[in-house]
């Protein structure tokens, strides 16, 4: 059967216009040009079971889990698209054509429900849109799997996205809190196969700490040094995995103060710190999420190393809290805790009790890991925040200090110093195995893996 044509794309003021002629021509002689046989992801045979788990908590209810829509960066110009990652944990689809497509699941009898997958098949070659399109024209964007194809890949009754219009009204996962909970609560512990993808992205992104402090000398000499670092690491995460897991933090002297700098544009002073909190997200959008903090010299000062070394003890002290039924927040307050101490020993505070270490600490100590940097935000509090711990969970922990410039409440000397330290953890039967090991976390080690790679 013919496929509808689709509706006519809009013309921008920088088109050319297209006449009949040319309309004609273009509508003729295209070779067939079908996907190979074995397109079927490896992840796609773990998808039905996740999918079985879903439809068990909402038994007789259509479940709609959409990837997404584009988003305008600028005029006619889009943001680069990632599915939602419910969507891409149900279906294993993370590519950019996956934009506008939709996950039903549709009630069949009272304890299971059918998968169907409403997509945008590619364009026929008798329709204008596959050159004129420049949202989702294959001449634009690239080649997408026909109907056909995509059943193969995904094991699942496929159908034209624009018969989604035609679907009842269901729980829809982007504006249903109970369905968002519960694709966040079942995500929490990770199997086999996604701790094997989180570790993947962890050693893709030692990799890319390791190019930045080779590249230290010529981000020194940059007016904008910040910049430098994170291009540095950024090629790295295209090059191995679908980008940057988020905005990358290349946080230099008191720039290192604020939790989440991204505007990466001051120079680099080779006797202050650089905080860097970068991490790869592989294909499978999986990502990691590790902070170092750098001596830019390539040593540590006297004061530098005192704070680094409170913030090491903190996050060796959380990291020894972690063990299956522990509660999530022992680890942060196992960390607050010698953080508290470490700044009464200073006599920054007058006690460690009470919560005033927060002004200089302020946030949590770590957060789950997976699909998303904070995976399973979504989830109940009594089931993530306020749960335990279990075995095949992934997490940070990222205890740091931020001795804000301006605070009067600090020694001159420890004005302006920010340091965190973050690992990835996967909880094991015992207690948990640092996924990031591979990088250093002492100070003196840093110093020595700094030097190697710089003179060498």
């Amino acid at each position: 059967m013919k496929e509808p044509a689709s509706a006519a794309p809009r013309m921008l003021s920088h088109d050319l216009p297209v006449s009949a002629e040319f309309e004609t021509f273009m509508a003729g002689d295209w070779a067939a040009t079908p996907l190979p046989a074995d397109i079927r992801p490896a992840v796609a045979e773990l998808t039905p079971a996740r999918r079985a788990r879903l439809s068990a908590r909402f038994p007789g209810e259509r479940l709609i889990v959409p990837a997404g829509e584009l988003k305008v960066r600028s005029n006619d110009c889009d943001h680069r698209f990632r599915p939602h990652s419910a969507y891409a944990w149900l279906t294993g689809l993370t590519g950019e054509e996956q934009a506008g497509h939709v996950l039903v699941l549709e009630p069949h009898g009272p304890h299971r429900h059918e998968a169907v997958l409403y997509v945008r098949p590619r364009s026929p070659r008798t329709d204008s849109g596959f050159y004129q399109d420049r949202r989702y024209g294959e001449f634009w964007v690239g080649r997408r799997p026909d109907l056909a194809e995509a059943e193969r890949m995904t094991g699942l009754r496929c159908a034209r996205l624009d018969a989604y219009g035609r679907v009842p009204p269901g729980r829809d996962a982007t504006d249903d809190a109970e369905l968002a909970s519960v694709l966040s609560e079942l995500r929490l512990v990770k199997d086999a196969w996604e701790v094997g993808q989180l570790q993947l992205a962890v050693d893709h992104t030692a990799a890319g700490f390791e190019d930045v402090v080779r590249a230290l000398p010529r981000a020194l000499a940059h007016p904008r040094g910040e910049r430098w670092i994170e291009g540095v690491f950024g090629l790295r995460a295209r090059a191995e995995g679908n980008g940057t897991g988020y905005e990358t933090i290349a946080a230099s002297g008191a720039h290192a103060c604020v939790l989440h700098w991204i505007r990466n544009d001051g120079p680099l002073d080779a006797r202050q710190l650089l905080l860097l909190d970068a991490g790869v997200e592989t294909d499978s959008l999986y990502t990691a999420d590790i902070t170092r903090t750098l001596p830019l010299s390539g040593r540590f000062s006297s004061v530098q190393r005192q704070v680094y070394d409170l913030v090491l003890a903190a996050q060796d002290a959380g990291i020894a809290a972690l063990r299956p039924g522990a509660r999530f927040r022992d680890f942060h307050r196992a960390a607050m805790r010698v953080i508290a101490q470490g700044l009464t020993e200073w006599g920054v505070l007058k006690s460690p009790e009470g919560d005033r270490h927060r002004r200089y600490t302020l946030c949590g100590s770590g957060h789950m890991l997976g699909l998303d940097l904070h995976d399973c935000a979504q989830a109940r509090a009594e089931s993530y925040p306020d749960g335990v711990l279990e075995e095949g969970q992934v997490l940070t922990v990222e205890p740091g200090l931020y001795l804000q410039p301006d605070d009067e409440t600090l020694p001159a000397e420890l004005r302006g110093i920010g340091i965190r330290i973050e690992d990835d953890l996967v909880v094991t039967a015992d207690g948990a195995r640092l996924m990031s090991g591979a990088l250093p976390r002492t100070p003196d080690a840093i110093e020595a893996w700094m030097g190697a790679l710089i003179d060498g």
